[in-house]
């Protein structure tokens, strides 16, 4: 196809009506379409529910998310304009490819704001990773960083080619069929029942596995921005941003995902114009769950009064033993539930906006929570010459590498399987500048959530002696979410923890896919009435232009599905495969997610070749192309690196929280007390290692100035001493960023840090 670029060039040369005035004209008028969307329809999504027990995801994007998704709504929307003008004018179809050069494109993106690639100016020391992701990669600085692009391994399928789902237009065939409704699918195949046990895991590893998910993916949804007469909430049509449902009784509201702006259109101009949907956080495995991905965020969960480098907490509650809690939301009264007796107990405020989805959830943020303030704590008592701000980013850099280390080394291995592991992710190589870490749209969309089909439809509270907790009973699913208050006043995330130690994990299998409760009792964005799960997976797959099942198999150097026993021997259930193949009708028409969810299981492993394929991929380019990642060169010294592979999940439930007992490897599940080790049996990460010398041009120059609303952090990057100044979110550095040690004095004053007014 690389011919099309001179194509569209040599076509655009003799249009009679200069193009430039078209699409500035379009622009205007996709100002107007973009600008009229109805408030209603956003208001009503922001209200709380009015009901108390159903499954609920609760998504907030921020604003500099909805500042760029609008840039790419207003591109999107511009070209619809521009196209329509151009058939008028010539009387015929004309697509986008053939009217428009990659400086036309580029001069759209500019009307429409989306950010420059070549804009980014990376600074010329980071000693730290930035918080959005932004210049991990010096030379494309864009690469994995919060609010751009996911990535695509295969081209885009949309009906017009731009950015129409599969499913979009009624009637249309593919592969001489019409593809079935998700909903049908959701009720004929994936079929609600109730699952067996998975012997050899704990529920901790279904747990994790949505933990780290919301670490490095978050794709947000449409807020209607982009038509004035549209509510998702009622129509049945197809009208962007809506793609409602079919069901036997009407439809399940649908919004679209938010669009993203292309960022780099030199590189592929089909792309460029196609509709990409956004990664809203860093890719990177970045611990950002904790952390954040914008400098306001960041601020907001930091306890910069305390000076002390640590996280803010909660200050109205704490646990029996006087361990922290997460800090509330700042937009009160918020929308979690209540118990009915006593104070209310707001949702909790952490790195991710989904921290209270579900019970389980929360308690891992709360453990990584403490867990950070631990380790601030004994590094300034280490090294009383650290700054807060060095102290802070220090401790992150380690929470980091301990996400990393936990994840790659003894969570992914059990859900692709060793041999997959070995395949496709292989021994470190060390930082490869070439490899692009971003998330890939079919990892976000498909491939990991297979995790979908091993939510546990019931949560176990447990005693100290792993037995149901008398005081504590366990809960529906659907009684989990959006309750942090049950940890506040019902015995803190003790019982919570042991029971997703102490109970085996649900098993995957191919006629028993998802839980009850998030097939026929789920809530989303706050609608009044029962939504499905996997309907709801099926049309975000169409929605993103994912291709099929089968092309994926062949991008993963898999056997192509030719007949049913094919798709008997991949799915190892003879009355699946028969279901699929009625459903279908064609082979090819199968959806990527539901394909890679019946497949066989690989050996010790929690999925099929597909997604452990699809899975390895992602894990590998997120650790070969991060810059930052904990075992590339000069990251951590080699006595630091045997440090933080002594860590385990075990020790660190163990040095949070009053969990005396866990397993070697809280993952495998293991009946207690058989293979249980008590806490001082467990290995513990010596933070001697990062003591440091304060060093002798420290002792020539002395201490550098604090700052007021700033602070600065030493590096001799450069040979020199440096303090290199940075201020607080909300404020303006004035003055040299950098101050060099130079004979026994600073080379320059302090800067200062004033307010932004704007």
């Amino acid at each position: 196809m690389s011919f099309k670029p001179i194509f569209v060039i040599f076509f655009v040369s003799y249009l009679p009506v200069p193009i430039r005035e078209l699409i500035i004209s379009s622009y205007q008028e996709s100002l107007q379409l973009v600008d009229e969307a109805p408030l209603h329809s956003r208001q009503r999504r922001n209200e709380p529910s009015s009901s108390t027990h159903m499954f609920t995801f609760h998504r907030q994007t921020d604003p500099e998310t909805l500042e760029i998704s609008r840039a790419a709504e207003v591109f999107q929307t511009t070209l619809q304009v521009l196209k329509n003008k151009a058939r008028q004018r010539y009387k015929r179809d004309v697509t986008a490819l053939e009217l428009l050069s990659s400086e036309d494109i580029a001069l759209i993106g500019k009307l429409s704001k989306c950010p420059a690639t070549h804009l980014t100016v990376c600074p010329h020391f980071s000693k730290y990773r930035s918080i959005s992701g932004l210049c991990n990669n010096r030379q494309i600085p864009l690469w994995g960083a919060a609010n751009t692009p996911m990535v695509r391994w295969l081209p885009a399928e949309y009906e017009d080619g731009e950015r129409q789902p599969k499913g979009w237009n009624r009637g249309w065939l593919h592969n001489g069929f019409q593809l079935p409704p998700p909903r049908e699918v959701s009720t004929d195949i994936i079929k609600s029942s109730f699952k067996s046990k998975d012997e050899a895991y704990s529920v901790l590893l279904v747990e994790w596995g949505q933990y780290m998910s919301h670490d490095i993916t978050f794709t947000p949804q449409s807020t209607g921005l982009s038509r004035p007469t549209v509510d998702c909430l009622s129509t049945c049509e197809n009208l962007h941003p809506c793609f409602p449902i079919e069901t036997h009784d009407g439809c399940m509201p649908f919004h679209r995902s938010l669009p993203a702006c292309f960022v780099n259109p030199e590189l592929n101009i089909e792309q460029a114009l196609q509709r990409q949907q956004m990664n809203s956080i860093t890719s990177f495995m970045d611990a950002s769950v904790l952390y954040g991905h914008s400098l306001k965020m960041e601020s907001f969960l930091r306890d910069l009064s305390g000076l002390n480098g640590k996280l803010a907490v909660n200050d109205l509650f704490t646990d029996p033993k006087g361990r922290p809690y997460l800090p509330f939301v700042d937009t009160l009264p918020s929308t979690c539930r209540q118990n009915q007796e006593g104070e209310r107990v707001e949702c909790f405020s952490a790195g991710d906006t989904r921290a209270n989805e579900a019970i389980p959830l929360t308690t891992l943020h709360t453990l990584w929570l403490r867990e950070h303030n631990r380790i601030a704590e004994a590094l300034k008592g280490i090294n009383r010459h650290w700054t807060p701000e060095t102290i802070y980013q220090e401790t992150r850099k380690i929470i980091g590498a301990l996400h990393q280390v936990i994840y790659i080394r003894d969570y992914v291995p059990k859900i692709i399987g060793s041999a997959s592991f070995e395949h496709y992710i292989g021994p470190y190589g060390g930082y490869d500048p070439t490899t692009d870490p971003s998330t890939a749209n079919v990892f976000a969309t498909a491939a990991f959530r297979f995790g979908h089909a091993t939510i546990p439809p019931i949560l176990m509270r447990l005693n100290e002696s792993f037995q149901a907790h008398e005081d504590f009973p366990h809960l529906r699913l659907r009684d989990t979410f959006f309750s942090p208050w049950r940890i506040v006043k019902e015995g803190g995330i003790e019982p919570v923890l042991r029971g997703i130690i102490g109970t085996a994990a649900p098993a995957v299998n191919s006629n028993m896919l998802l839980a009850e409760d998030v097939t026929e009792s789920l809530v989303i964005s706050k609608i009044d009435r029962h939504m499905d799960l996997a309907s709801l997976n099926l049309q975000r797959g169409r929605d993103h232009g994912l291709p099929g099942y089968n092309d994926w198999r062949v991008f993963c150097g898999l056997k192509y599905i030719k007949t049913l026993e094919d798709l008997k021997e991949v799915v190892g259930d003879n009355k699946v495969a028969e279901e699929i193949q009625k459903k279908y009708q064609h082979l090819d028409n199968i959806d990527v997610w539901l394909g890679g969810l019946v497949e066989k299981l690989l050996p010790g492993s929690r999925t099929g070749p597909l997604f452990a394929c699809l899975i390895g991929k992602q894990m590998r380019v997120l650790r070969d192309g991060d810059r930052f990642w904990w075992e590339a060169e000069g990251m951590f010294t080699q006595q630091q690196k045997a440090e933080l592979v002594k860590a385990s999940l075990s020790r660190i439930i163990c040095d949070n929280s009053d969990v005396r007992e866990v397993p070697y490897d809280p993952f495998r599940f293991e009946t207690y007390p058989s293979n249980y080790l008590p806490c001082n049996h467990l290995p513990s990460i010596n933070l001697e290692a990062w003591r440091e010398e304060r060093s002798s041009d420290l002792e020539k120059c002395g201490s550098p100035a604090k700052i007021k609303n700033g602070d600065f952090i030493l590096s001799s990057a450069s040979g020199k001493l440096m303090a290199l100044y940075s201020c607080y979110h909300g404020f303006q550095l004035k003055g040299a960023a950098a101050v060099v040690c130079e004979g026994n004095r600073w080379s320059d004053q302090a800067p200062q840090c004033k307010g932004n007014h704007h």
